[in-house]
């Protein structure tokens, strides 16, 4: 039996985690209502169509990523937390990001977090192309380290693996150094130690 009382941020609840479990194209409106236990027709009438959700969807992830907020007592913290913020958020969410690049809305998606770097910048006493070039540059990391990580992720098995090639001879006769290598990369300390050598050097 259709349940009652369906609203519009329910339907755009459950077919956001659709799309982020499984991607756009495991979205149809009768997968959606069998989710939400309601009658596709009432769906229609909260959202419209499939390319009418798809865009309310992507308009939502827009708003939710200019949602991130700055934590910290310097500009440095403040954007380090900044970008280990947006690193968690784009990683959360790599389908609904696609959708957004797709819909040519990748910059606008970007702008309050840029808006935000730029007050931090200036806060640390950086004007002018000093200040463009730390804000381009820190959220250059951030996307291109989150690529990097997807790109990893989705590799095929490699052989020999990592930890197969690191020795004495492969890393200098630095046997510390093959051993920390060879052992997996710790993605999140890694990330917040290359950001804070960015910032400070970005700031000095």
């Amino acid at each position: 039996m259709p349940r009652a009382a369906l609203t519009r941020e329910e339907v755009l609840d459950t077919a956001a985690e659709l799309v982020k479990q499984h991607g756009p194209d495991a979205l149809t409106m009768r997968k959606l209502a069998a989710e939400l236990g309601s009658a596709v027709t009432s769906i229609y009438w909260h959202v419209g169509n499939r390319e009418s959700l798809l865009d309310a969807l992507v308009e939502r992830t827009v708003q939710e990523m200019g949602a991130i907020r700055p934590t910290g007592r310097t500009p440095a913290a403040r954007i380090v937390s900044l970008a280990r913020g947006l690193r968690r958020e784009l990683r959360a969410r790599p389908h609904l990001i696609a959708m957004v690049h797709e819909h040519g809305l990748t910059e606008r998606m970007f702008l309050p977090v840029r808006r935000t770097l730029v007050r931090e910048v200036h806060a640390a006493g950086l004007r002018g192309s000093r200040a463009a070039d730390a804000v381009r540059a820190v959220q250059f990391q951030i996307v291109g380290f989150v690529l990097v990580e997807r790109n990893r992720e989705r590799a095929p098995v490699q052989s020999p693996a990592e930890e197969e090639l690191w020795t004495g001879a492969t890393a200098d006769e630095d046997p510390a150094l093959a051993r920390a290598l060879a052992r997996p990369a710790d993605p999140e300390r890694l990330f917040t130690l290359s950001v804070e050598a960015l910032v400070t050097s970005l700031l000095a």
